[in-house]
């Protein structure tokens, strides 16, 4: 059995056996998170780690209750230029963009 709990529905629906998908958004209190995880027998945690304190209940509960806690980590953003301020961009634009002259603009 799967509880899937999410803000947005889940569309196509995921390609697991017995599944309920609650829509629902945090923050989640510990107490609430408890008597989900008891009242759906859950006996594993799957979540995304979204860095934030949000979710937290889900992890505090899950641990009061000895279930076990599996964390997927964000995967590693890609290197891309970036710039600190407008006029650094403007330079970095200016780089990739040949003139207005040399465009025949």
């Amino acid at each position: 059995h799967y509880l899937i709990r999410s803000v947005d529905p889940v569309e196509p629906k995921l390609g697991v056996p017995d599944a309920d998908y609650l829509l629902a958004r945090g923050p989640f209190h510990e107490r609430d998170e408890r008597a989900l995880l008891e009242k759906h027998h859950i006996d594993v945690v799957v979540s995304k780690n979204s860095g934030g304190a949000a979710t937290y209940g889900k992890i505090a509960a899950a641990r009061t209750l000895g279930i076990e806690v599996v964390m997927v980590r964000r995967p590693a953003l890609p290197e891309v230029p970036s710039a600190e301020t407008v006029e650094a961009l403007a330079a970095m634009i200016d780089h990739f963009v040949a003139p207005d002259a040399e465009r025949g603009v």
